[in-house]
């Protein structure tokens, strides 16, 4: 919880960079968070996993008695997802229509580039600890009366003695 409300509630953080970024993505790239967030309802997690949606391209209207015409959207997709993509692109168009709630979108264009996702970094292996290494660490925490934190201590002991090379003669 970031901010707090007139009336002393606490409000979430992402509440804020919503009412911050969501005029921004609008004006930068026509699109809103909503959709950005909703897009593996939208385009599946098949799909939603190697694709993302990158701006609505409106089309310009040189006078305010033009005809409206729907938008363009550029979604981003990487490798095989793009024939996927081209496969689903009347469901998709539908799915953003009634999400948005008007018939807004008319066609469907796909850039291929990496799309990066959330996966964070891969969790490191550790050697395992040689019988000295374990012995020296139990004596350094036997002493701790709650067993809980002297199982966390040698936890985290063994992870840095895990990381450090070898020391064999």
């Amino acid at each position: 919880m970031a901010g707090r409300t007139p009336y002393g509630n606490p409000v979430p953080v992402s509440d804020l960079a919503t009412k911050i970024l969501d005029p921004v993505l609008r004006k930068r790239a026509g699109i809103s968070i909503g959709l950005v967030q909703s897009w593996e309802e939208i385009a599946g997690p098949r799909l939603a996993s190697r694709s993302r949606p990158e701006k609505i391209q409106w089309p310009r209207r040189l006078h305010e008695d033009d005809p409206y015409e729907p938008a363009v959207l550029v979604i981003a997709c990487e490798g095989m997802a793009a024939l996927h993509l081209q496969h689903e692109t009347g469901e998709i168009i539908n799915r953003v229509n009634a999400f948005l709630g008007f018939t807004a979108i008319g066609r469907i264009r796909i850039v291929q580039k990496p799309v990066t996702t959330d996966k964070g970094r891969p969790k490191p292996t550790f050697r395992p600890l040689t019988v000295v290494e374990q012995n020296k660490l139990s004596s350094t925490v036997e002493r701790i009366e709650d067993d809980g934190l002297r199982a966390s201590l040698e936890r985290l002991g063994a992870t840095i003695l895990g990381e450090r090379k070898s020391k064999t003669p």
